[in-house]
């Protein structure tokens, strides 16, 4: 496969909620310990959205972020993609709405995907691919989750994982300095069952859900799922970009689990402290864990320009996308 592009990531932007969850919080409300929930999953707390705060709210206020930091012109950008599970509505969608509450130009375009939480890495190939074939030359890219609305908090295997929160990013064309090498994606759509969330319909595929319109999810068919297919997918990116994990100076994966994120880095060869996640104080937010960690890694100057950095999401679908890029 010969990739190509003709775009770059210019700019980043993110926001969490006020509202703090931590694992002492949680101690009250099942059977758990703080010392329990670091051991295996290395979340000390998450954030949770307002009663009357939803996905929009908080993606306006992403953008928000990225525009005041980064001197962005909205009036310049052809194209909102948003990245998310958790919609406010079935339809408008998530981009329509964000585009109405900004008065972006009726010029620019809107799109909705669901991809879980490989959505955010989905949405910069497509935002990355639109611009290279010539049809755009700004794309807004968000990611926007509220999954504290769909969290069963009396299930202690899934409300100790989950958090809210929003992140953006912003991709030019750049024809004679493009900023990515290379993506990588997949699927294994037969396991849906192993994590999902039901809408419409309370059966995934012919078996009756197991808990009817909040999160469910078979931790260990996941980490296996992961453990399987994350590694090799790396590698093969990487070999088809013609570089090596020597060449990345970030390894940026979904922030899921940190013991899952160390066995995945220790399995490609890049050390803890090479990679980059959101999961310690903002939680598992799905697609927002990767533009959590950019954005944080950002402003804390971490993420330098010029840095080579990798994503790659995995969960829901099951899903899972990988990209590599020049800040």
């Amino acid at each position: 496969m010969n990739f190509i592009s003709r775009a770059r990531v210019t700019a980043f932007g993110s926001y969490v909620p006020e509202k703090v969850l931590s694992n002492q919080d949680l101690e009250k409300m099942v059977d758990t310990s703080d010392e329990w929930i670091i051991q295996r999953t290395g979340i000390i707390e998450r954030r949770i959205a307002a009663d009357d705060e939803y996905v929009t709210d908080m993606a306006v206020k992403a953008v928000q972020d990225l525009v005041s930091r980064f001197s962005v012109d909205i009036n310049e950008i052809d194209l909102i993609i948003v990245a998310t599970i958790t919609p406010d509505y079935i339809t408008p969608s998530v981009s329509a709405v964000i585009h109405g509450r900004m008065n972006f130009p009726e010029t620019t375009g809107v799109l909705d995907l669901n991809a879980a939480c490989s959505g955010f890495v989905y949405a910069m190939q497509v935002a990355n691919s639109m611009i290279t074939t010539g049809q755009s030359n700004k794309v807004l890219v968000i990611s926007s989750e509220v999954l504290s609305k769909i969290t069963d908090y009396s299930d202690r295997n899934t409300c100790i994982l989950f958090g809210d929160g929003a992140g953006a990013a912003l991709l030019e064309r750049d024809n004679e300095n493009p900023g990515f090498f290379g993506a990588y994606y997949g699927s294994q759509g037969k396991s849906g069952n192993k994590l999902y969330c039901t809408g419409l319909s309370g059966r995934i595929e012919k078996e009756e859900a197991e808990n009817v319109n909040f999160l469910y999810q078979d931790g260990r068919a996941v980490y296996t799922f992961v453990i399987k297919t994350v590694p090799a997918s790396v590698k093969a990116m990487l070999e088809e970009a013609g570089m090596t994990t020597d060449d990345i100076d970030w390894f940026v994966p979904h922030s899921a689990n940190l013991r899952m994120i160390h066995s995945i880095g220790e399995k490609i060869g890049f050390a803890p402290e090479q990679t980059l996640s959101s999961l310690e104080y903002y939680g598992n937010t799905s697609s927002v864990t990767i533009p959590l960690a950019l954005s944080d890694a950002e402003k804390a100057g971490k993420l330098k320009k010029g840095q080579k950095v990798l994503l790659y999401g995995f969960g829901g679908g099951l899903t899972h996308s990988g990209l590599i890029f020049e800040w």
